[in-house]
């Protein structure tokens, strides 16, 4: 898909689309919860749907229409899949891992080239250090183990996802089980998100301190609503505003517990002066801060090894591709400098690099500048309309 933008301003009101972080934990603490559950207001991007499958392919009976999934998990875990497909989705993977881990049997999980670069040594150490098969092959990972609950430590500098994904095989286990996260923490909103899912449900989780998170024996519960809306993609959203366009973004809760809510003061920060930055608990953030610092005022971000671990090296995508546009970051020991920069216009296209959220940062320097994105079909991962949106907001992008 390419995606050719010509200079201008959107203006409207929009709703922010469906958290694909609360989506995520929701399906699976469906499943886990024995009874039929309904969720509303799923948008379903790629990463959405490879976990759909994944529980379709555990035993969940599941049903779609439209915006809304129902949930009928009373064969979850009681068949014996051989195969789960996660596609590219990282929190897909990571999650159902510990599951698979549950079954005693072999279980290959297989998914991108890309996906299996990304970390994974957390579970092998867990799985070495207790006899368990986690043998790692360039698009699969076939493990076989039977998970028990206990007491567990895992590193707080770490992928979150890590840490929800032993939650969830530890609250199936059924017994009283404790996890010791050593610091530093990083991404704790997310592990916030996991256990405000469960506790929906009915279960008994929670942090004792705050290192230290107690799974107990839970009698869970049916448990029906609506997905609140999105603060990652809202902010590709409200970056617009940055630059002189005017929309009002909805469906945002403000008591809610994402790490990503952050980008309003981000943003308001990056406006006025050339702030540093911690983006350590919100790494997703990334792409679109240095987008909006760099037409800014500059900025200096830290906290963003964890950058080169996700579906692109961020970091060095968007170097490679403001550089195109006269401009580029700088890079130092877990921080990244992003100077002032006159951006402009090339015809050199700038790439997606397999990345939804360096496709919506570009597209948001592309719509003050013009230009062209090549790889734009990367947006079906997490934000499948997101161009649809744009355009009903006045965007001009030509969509090939």
């Amino acid at each position: 898909m390419i995606a050719t933008f010509t200079p201008c301003k959107l203006h409207g009101t929009i709703d922010a689309p469906p958290s694909k972080s609360m989506a995520h934990r929701y399906l699976i603490g469906a499943a886990l919860s024995g009874e039929i559950c309904t969720l509303h207001g799923v948008d379903y991007s790629e990463d959405i749907l490879a976990s759909i499958d994944c529980l379709k392919a555990l035993g969940a009976k599941i049903t779609t229409n439209e915006s809304t999934v129902t949930v009928d998990p009373r064969r979850f875990m009681q068949v014996d899949p051989d195969v789960l497909v996660c596609r590219e989705s990282g929190s897909t993977l990571r999650f159902f891992i510990p599951l698979a881990l549950c079954l005693g049997k072999p279980v290959t999980l297989k998914g991108s080239k890309r996906l299996f670069e990304r970390p994974l040594s957390v579970y092998e150490d867990l799985c070495n250090g207790k006899g368990f098969t986690f043998d790692k092959a360039a698009d699969s990972v076939t493990v076989c183990g039977k998970l028990e609950s206990g007491n567990y430590e895992l590193r707080g500098d770490i992928s979150s996802q890590f840490i929800t994904g032993l939650i969830f095989a530890l609250l199936y286990s059924g017994a009283d089980s404790v996890i010791r996260i050593t610091p530093p923490f990083e991404s704790r909103s997310y592990i916030e998100l996991t256990i405000s899912a469960l506790q929906s449900f009915g279960a008994d989780v929670a942090f004792t301190d705050e290192y230290t998170v107690k799974i107990k024996r839970s009698q869970l519960h049916s448990y029906s609503g609506k997905i609140e809306g999105d603060y990652s993609n809202a902010a590709f959203l409200d970056a617009f505003n940055r630059i002189g366009s005017d929309i009002t973004i909805n469906n945002l809760n403000s008591e809610s517990l994402q790490g990503d809510r952050v980008f309003k003061e981000y943003f308001d920060r990056i406006s006025a002066d050339s702030p540093t930055l911690d983006i350590s608990d919100c790494p997703d953030l990334g792409p679109i801060l240095f987008a909006l610092a760099a037409m800014k005022n500059g900025a200096v971000f830290t906290g963003t090894d964890r950058l080169k671990a996700k579906e692109s090296d961020r970091g060095a995508a968007m170097h490679q591709e403001l550089s195109k546009l006269g401009g580029g970051l700088i890079f130092g020991d877990n921080t990244v400098i992003v100077p002032k920069q006159n951006l402009r216009y090339t015809d050199l296209p700038v790439s997606g690099h397999n990345d939804h959220r360096i496709v919506m940062a570009m597209s948001v320097i592309l719509s003050k500048i013009g230009g062209t994105i090549v790889g734009a079909e990367a947006i079906k991962k997490s934000y499948p309309g997101f161009f649809e949106d744009i355009k009903k907001l006045g965007a001009t992008v030509e969509i090939k």
